[in-house]
């Protein structure tokens, strides 16, 4: 019989050699094996059972998360989630591999409640964007990265990849995203303009497109002036700026994104092209954006709502 921790080594390494998986997801599920392995003192693989899943699931949901004010949370549902998720696919390549093992499909994952939208309205989205209003190479970089942001709808660690000889004669460009998957994004004029206005008053030669600028190491980031920005440093630029235009909602790099795909839904895009700009694998994750923006019905409501 294969011991369970030689077959999760090999099992790693196929998530990052054949199927592409980025070393982030492979260690996610380095951790949620490795948690289920040592709470049912899992050995082979025909310890893996009903049982034991079940009894792992009621564990985990028991698990205190963190601390709110009194409360203490438990570990989210989506959370739990990704632990069988991950078992299922390890049991998937147990299959693969012609070793006998639980089926994946006996593994049912948890009902987690509709995925709720951290949204601004568009006047606080147009003050966000000119929040950076100063002539500095700080302000002109913040004002780039919100730009950009928002024309492109890119994740935080997608804007964080991106090279200083980004072609701005061109209004689109490529990039890899989840899962190693390229797509195409478009520039705004708006964001093309920043991005030139930030690049001219540049002086280094750092291959980031977007780098640490001045006094920002005293931040806790471990960054020196010239190093590429984190996602940490993306994020608290963003919630800085959402203060000063005076938005007392959370706002992130990814509430920008949200605003990208909303804009482009309520304008008459269709969900189809939204997705690939987005770049999700299943259209049903775009689909959440259609329930704020059906301006059809908001149309229909308005023609026929209260004529009595």
């Amino acid at each position: 019989m294969v011991e369970i921790e030689k077959l999760k080594k090999d099992f790693l390494q196929y998530l990052e050699i054949e199927k592409g998986s980025s070393i982030k997801t492979v260690e996610n599920y380095e951790r949620y094996l490795r948690r289920y392995f040592e709470f049912g003192k899992i050995k082979n693989p025909s310890d893996i059972n009903d049982t034991s899943i079940r009894e792992f699931r009621l564990w985990l949901n028991r698990q205190p998360n963190n601390k709110k004010g009194n409360e203490i949370s438990t570990v989210s549902k989506k959370t739990q989630n990704y632990h069988l998720i991950a078992l299922r696919v390890f049991l998937k390549y147990l299959t693969k591999r012609e070793i006998k093992a639980l089926p994946a499909d006996r593994i049912e994952l948890a009902k987690i409640p509709e995925r709720s939208l951290d949204l601004i309205t568009p006047k606080e989205l147009s003050r966000l964007l000119e929040a950076p209003n100063e002539n500095n190479l700080k302000s002109l970089r913040d004002r780039a990265i919100l730009e950009l942001l928002f024309s492109t709808g890119l994740r935080v660690s997608e804007l964080c990849s991106l090279t200083s000889d980004l072609d701005l004669s061109a209004s689109q460009f490529s990039i890899r995203g989840k899962g190693g998957k390229v797509r195409v994004v478009f520039l705004s004029d708006k964001a093309k303009e920043a991005i030139k206005k930030y690049l001219s008053a540049r002086k280094d030669i750092g291959e980031a497109l977007f780098v640490q600028i001045g006094k920002e190491k005293e931040n806790k980031d471990s960054e020196k002036f010239g190093a590429p920005l984190t996602k940490r440093s993306i994020e608290r630029i963003v919630k800085q700026y959402a203060i000063k235009a005076g938005i007392s909602k959370k706002v992130t790099p990814h509430t920008i994104r949200h605003c990208f795909a909303t804009d482009l839904l309520g304008n008459g895009a269709d969900i189809r092209s939204v997705q690939m700009m987005l770049g999700h694998s299943n259209i049903s994750t775009t689909q959440i954006y259609t329930h704020v923006t059906d301006k059809q019905l908001f149309e229909v409501h308005k023609k026929f709502h209260g004529k009595n």
